[in-house]
């Protein structure tokens, strides 16, 4: 299993917006800003379901994760990974979780009709810089 190395790990532990590719049906890449997190092992995010990133996720199960640090653009890492769990029903407390992190207060953006999901991706290369 590839591990994310200590000297870039808090580019997914603290709140970070990283930048989420997917794969479109045509093969063309998709990428969407989005809050993640670090849990054991892998990357999780978390998106409404019938979302573009959803669609390609559940259908392409695959993504890489771009993380930029914000205090020095010439560090970051890239994480290709595959979604090894996709979770679905009341996935509302990554969310939550996500938003306190991010920008600590509860995520302001909920409807009863949305179905969270949320994606767990296992990374298997790792590119980083600085």
């Amino acid at each position: 299993m590839v591990q994310i190395p200590e000297s870039h790990i808090d580019l997914l532990t603290r709140p970070v917006v990283v930048t989420l590719v997917t794969v479109m049906p045509d093969g063309q890449p998709q990428a969407t800003p989005i809050w993640a997190d670090y849990h054991d092992g892998v990357i999780r995010v978390n998106t409404e379901g019938g979302r573009q990133k959803y669609r390609n996720l559940h259908e392409r199960p695959m993504a890489t994760v771009l993380a930029i640090d914000p205090e020095n653009p010439y560090r970051w890492m890239e994480v290709r990974g595959k979604v090894v769990y996709e979770s679905e029903g009341d996935e509302r407390s990554l969310i939550e979780k996500l938003s306190h992190d991010y920008v600590g207060t509860a995520y302001q953006s909920h409807s009863d009709a949305d179905r969270r999901v949320t994606f767990h991706i296992q990374p298997e290369r790792i590119v980083t810089a600085g």
